[in-house]
């Protein structure tokens, strides 16, 4: 259950990308920079949700 782990971190990865992309997206065309800004937010809810998730699975996993 590790690499779940890894790949809840990608998703901050993910979202820095997102936040980059949308900064530098800016000056050119606000409608890009908006749906960049969405997909960060989107990513930071992937994040927090598979977190949550993962901590349920454990709990009960440990259980048994």
């Amino acid at each position: 259950m590790k690499y779940y782990k890894i790949f809840q971190y990608a998703y901050l990865v993910f979202a820095a990308l997102f936040i980059y992309d949308g900064i530098t997206k800016w000056p050119v065309s606000q409608n890009g920079a908006y749906l960049s800004f969405a997909l960060a937010g989107l990513a930071v809810f992937m994040f927090f949700f598979r977190s949550k998730f993962r901590k349920k699975y454990d709990d009960n996993h440990n259980k048994r």
